[in-house]
């Protein structure tokens, strides 16, 4: 897929608060030879009303990110979150028929084809060149995995560049985040993170690496609390900093 027209959905909390984790995604991509268009008109995709159980609310706010991605054009839709490409992907098609919008679902169905994650289209190109003389541990978020069965991408796209070392930890280990359920199951959530991060410092990790920037915040922010400095990155922003020279 070298050379693809690409249209780029940054996300909510990319866009929000990690505006550097899109633009370097962006770099990554048109490296690798893709022309790349960030979809102005896109806003949500409506996970945080599904996930709470408000469907009629997701899918009113979905259909204007639905509308502006289809005029975006005919070629991959590349989202940096795992997380809101399965809401796309998987869950749009449903939501849309159980608020009774067939059309709406007939058309998620035909852009569901195009939607991929990241990691997943970086990994269809040639190998990225890159020095990243760091030990990593690798977050494997829970919707990439176990809805999109991204696996090998992320973790091959690591392995390529010269002096990274992925070490063993919980890697699989759902980080407590799961969008509202942090906020809804504070303690619960709290508890799972602590769990990662209790596996990460005992890995000889010197950074934490991801695909999903809500999850990597989630894991920031109680690491913050508990006074641990580890640094903790995108993946895109690994990718783009290892192109460009050595780790700093």
């Amino acid at each position: 897929m070298a050379g693809a027209d690409v249209s780029f959905f940054s996300t909510c909390i990319v866009d929000a608060v990690s505006g550097a984790v899109g633009r370097a995604a962006v770099r990554v991509l048109e490296r690798l030879g893709h022309r790349v268009t960030v979809v102005a008109g896109a806003t949500c995709c409506g996970q945080p009303a599904w996930n709470s159980g408000f469907a009629d609310e997701a899918a009113r706010v979905a259909r204007t990110t639905l509308r502006a991605l289809e005029e975006a054009g005919d070629g991959p839709v590349c989202l940096p979150s795992g997380s809101c490409a399965t809401m796309i992907r998987v869950y749009w098609p449903e939501m849309f028929q159980l608020v009774g919008d067939r059309a709406s679902a007939t058309r998620a169905e035909r852009l569901a084809d195009r939607v991929v994650e990241f990691s997943e289209l970086a990994a269809r190109g040639p190998r990225l060149p890159g020095k990243f003389p760091k030990r990593v541990a690798y977050h494997s978020s829970c919707h990439m995995t176990r809805e999109l069965g991204i696996v090998d991408q992320p973790s091959g796209l690591l392995d390529g560049l010269e002096g990274c070392r992925r070490v063993a930890w919980a890697s699989d280990l759902c980080c407590g985040f799961g969008g509202t359920f942090a906020v809804k199951q504070p303690e619960i959530s709290v508890a799972m993170a602590d769990a990662k991060i209790d596996s990460l410092l005992a890995s000889g990790a010197e950074m934490l690496v991801g695909c999903d920037q809500s999850c990597l915040l989630h894991l920031e922010g109680r690491m913050r609390r508990r006074g641990v400095a580890l640094p903790v990155r995108h993946l895109a922003l690994v990718l783009d900093q290892a192109w460009e020279g050595p780790a700093t």
